[in-house]
C-alpha cells in the first residue's frame, strides 16, 4: 500500500525567526534553506490540510490532545517579538475524524477545546516556527496535535488514526513533525550537557537517512534520557501517518547546543517545479541546467569555467550526485555524473559534470564551439540509492545500479526505448561489462530532472 501523506520534519528554535534573532538569525542558515526547499515543495503538493505536531502544546500523560479549533493564532511575543504573528483557519471535520478513528482504537485522546483553563487555537512556539518557514500567510487549515506519554506504539498509532481519518473524508493532507533533537550537545546547552547527545543526533540522522521509522521506537532509553530530546514522539507519529515511508534529511547543525533536523517524508508525491520542457537556446530553462549550459560554454570558449557558481532555487538540496547529459539533433553528445555527490555544493557537481560532458566523456570527442548553439541539455538531481530486487524496479520512476564484485553500471530513469525492468538491468549490465550468468545486486534510486 502506498502513502498519500507528505511529512516534514520541522525544528522550532524561535531564535531562527528574524524577528526574533535578527543578526544570530543567520547562524541557523542551513536550517532556514532546508525549510525554504520544504516550504516549496509543500506549495506544489498543495494539501487540504496541514496536521501539526507540537512537543510545547498541552499534554497529558495518559492520552492524546487533538485541537480542532475553527481559528488558530500565535505570536512571538514571549521572544520579544509581537507583531511577528500567525493566523489560520482550522479543520474541525478532520479533527473530530482523528478522534473517531483512535477511539475506535482504544487510543485515549481528548479535544482540546474540553481541557479545563484551556483555550483552543493558541499555538505555541513549537508550531510557530515551522509555520512561519513552512505556511507564512496561514494558506491551509490547520489541526493540531499534542504528543502524551503513551508509549511508542500509540504515538505510532495516533499517525496511523491521522492517515485514515483524511482518507475517510477524502482529505489530503501534510502532517508537520515538529521537534527537537538533542539539547545536551555542549557545555554551555541550555540542559546541561551529556556526552551521548552526539550519538543520539548522530543515530537520528541515521535512521532518517534509511527511512527506518520503526527503528526510531527501538533507540535504547538510556540515550533518549541522556540526549534530553524533544522531537522523538513527533518522528514516530509522523511515521505512522505516512507509511511507508520515504524519507530524506535536508539539514541537520547543532548551535547553541540544540540539535536540529529539517527532513521531507514522501517527497515523491510532489512534483517540485523543475522549469520549462526543452532546455534549448531561446526557451525558458531551470536554472540548474542555466549554469551547466554557462559553465559549457566557458569552458569550451575559454578553457575556464565560470567563477562565480551558486544556485537559488530553494527546492534543490545544498549537495547531491548529478548527471549531466548533451544531446544534439535528439542524438546523446556526452553524458557525465556523480552517483554521491563528491564536491562540497551541488552547483560545483553540476559544473565540474557539465566540463565532463562537454570535454571528457570517452565515448565522444571534445565539444566544438560550433556545436554550442544548438546543444539541449538535461541535469538528472539523484536522490539516495537503496538496495532492490527486480520485482522493485521501474524504468520510468527508478534509475538503477547493477553490481558484481568491483563492476557497477548504472542507468538513468524514463529513457527513451528503455520501456521495461529487463532492458533496463541488461544495459546497465552490459555497461558494466557483467557477464550475463553473473549474480549481480541491484540499486535503485530516484531524479529530479531538469531541462
Amino acid at each position: 500500500m502506498s502513502s498519500h501523506v507528505f511529512g516534514i520534519i520541522a525544528p522550532h528554535p524561535p531564535i531562527m525567526v528574524e524577528a526574533v534573532g535578527a543578526k544570530r538569525s543567520r547562524v541557523t542558515h542551513r536550517s532556514a534553506e532546508a525549510l525554504a526547499s520544504a516550504a516549496a515543495l509543500l506549495s506544489a503538493f498543495n494539501p487540504d490540510t496541514i496536521v501539526l505536531m507540537s512537543p510545547h502544546s498541552p499534554t497529558l500523560r495518559d492520552a492524546f490532545v487533538v485541537d480542532g479549533s475553527n481559528h488558530f493564532s500565535g505570536s512571538f511575543a514571549q521572544f520579544g517579538a509581537p507583531e511577528s504573528r500567525h493566523e489560520a483557519h482550522g479543520d474541525p471535520e478532520l479533527a473530530e475524524a482523528i478522534l473517531g478513528q483512535l477511539e475506535a482504537r482504544g487510543i485515549p485522546a481528548i479535544s482540546r477545546a474540553t481541557m479545563p483553563g484551556l483555550h483552543g487555537g493558541e499555538l505555541d512556539h513549537g508550531a510557530l516556527v515551522p509555520l512561519h518557514f513552512l505556511d507564512p500567510a496561514g494558506r491551509w487549515p490547520l489541526v493540531v496535535l499534542s504528543l502524551s506519554w503513551l508509549d511508542y506504539g500509540a504515538h505510532h498509532a495516533l499517525g496511523q488514526s491521522v492517515a485514515a481519518a483524511a482518507a475517510e473524508l477524502g482529505r489530503k493532507i501534510a502532517f508537520v513533525a515538529s521537534g527537537d533533537c538533542s539539547h545536551r550537545l555542549t557545555p554551555d546547552a541550555p540542559s546541561g550537557y551529556d556526552s551521548r547527545a552526539v550519538e543520539f543526533d548522530q543515530l537520528l540522522v541515521e535512521l532518517l537517512s534509511a527511512s527506518d521509522f520503526e527503528g526510531l521506537s527501538t533507540i535504547d532509553p538510556a540515550l533518549i534520557e541522556a540526549a534530553g530530546e524533544c522531537g522523538l514522539r513527533s518522528f514516530i507519529t509522523l511515521g505512522g501517518a505516512a507509511e511507508p515511508a520515504h524519507s530524506r534529511v535536508l539539514a541537520y547543525e547543532g548551535p547553541w547546543g540544540v540539535g536540529y533536523l529539517t527532513a521531507l517524508v514522501n517527497e515523491e508525491l510532489v512534483t517540485p517545479p523543475t522549469g520549462t520542457k526543452g532546455g534549448m537556446p531561446g526557451d525558458k530553462e531551470s536554472e540548474i541546467v542555466t549554469l551547466a549550459r554557462q559553465t559549457i560554454e566557458s569552458y569550451v570558449r575559454t578553457g575556464r569555467s565560470p567563477e562565480r557558481l551558486k544556485l537559488h532555487d530553494a527546492t534543490l538540496p545544498e549537495s547531491a550526485g548529478a548527471f549531466v547529459s548533451l544531446h544534439r539533433g535528439g542524438e546523446l553528445r556526452g553524458c557525465i555524473g556523480t552517483i554521491e555527490p563528491v564536491r562540497p555544493t551541488l552547483a560545483q557537481e553540476v559544473a565540474r559534470n557539465a566540463i565532463s560532458a562537454a570535454a571528457h566523456d570517452p565515448r565522444f570527442p571534445p565539444l566544438q564551439e560550433a556545436e554550442l548553439d544548438d546543444l539541449d541539455l538535461s541535469v538528472d538531481v539523484l536522490h539516495a540509492t537503496e538496495p532492490a530486487t527486480i520485482d522493485q524496479l521501474d524504468p520510468k520512476r527508478y534509475g538503477v545500479i547493477v553490481m558484481s564484485g568491483y563492476k557497477r553500471g548504472l542507468l538513468l530513469p524514463d529513457l527513451e526505448g528503455v520501456d521495461t525492468v529487463e532492458q533496463q538491468v541488461s544495459i546497465a549490465q552490459h555497461k558494466a561489462g557483467i557477464a550475463p550468468t553473473e549474480k549481480v545486486r541491484l540499486m535503485r534510486f530516484r531524479v529530479d530532472r531538469y531541462r
